[in-house]
């Protein structure tokens, strides 16, 4: 049980950092339009999308563990076209279409846009970060004795699980 509790709650993180990321993105690209209002948007759909896609992203990463973070990263953005792109067919073929539809630029079939893959990879980047945060032990010392590790479930000070 307590592995699906963990399970879960990183399915929430993830979505709800991928929110994060998309109205920061819609936002700085309103902003550069001198959008007063700037205006930023995501849609409900994409809190389990991208939930789905964060934890898709660390199992890669647990399968690239010794290799660069450049090529986890190009790996990443694999999966991330995969997932808008499958996401996007599945939905449009659901509802009649997805809630996003690219007309400009280096699109396929209006579900993802290859000229995007700079701003990707950098999210693939920022999801390293946000991964290695969720998986470092909390110091004993910040929990209190006898508690245990909520990332990593041990009662084990940082310096004795990194040295095992």
């Amino acid at each position: 049980m307590a592995a699906y509790k963990q399970l879960a709650r990183k399915f929430t993180l993830y979505g709800c950092a991928g929110w994060v990321l998309e109205v920061l993105f819609t936002g700085t690209k309103a902003a550069l339009s001198r959008d007063k209002k700037l205006a930023a948007r995501t849609y409900l759909w994409m809190h389990p999308i991208y939930g789905a896609a964060g934890l898709t992203l660390e199992e890669l990463h647990r399968r690239l563990a010794g290799r660069s973070r450049v090529t986890r990263a190009l790996a990443s953005l694999g999966v991330i076209y995969a997932t808008e792109y499958a996401s996007g067919a599945a939905l449009r073929r659901v509802l009649g279409e997805a809630p996003w539809r690219y007309r400009n630029g280096m699109h396929l079939h209006g579900l993802v846009r290859l000229d995007y893959a700079p701003y990707w990879l950098g999210a693939a980047l920022a999801f390293e970060w946000l991964r290695d945060g969720l998986h470092a032990p909390v110091p004993r010392a910040a929990r209190g004795p006898g508690v245990a590790c909520p990332t990593c479930g041990t009662e084990e000070p940082s310096s004795e699980r990194i040295a095992a």
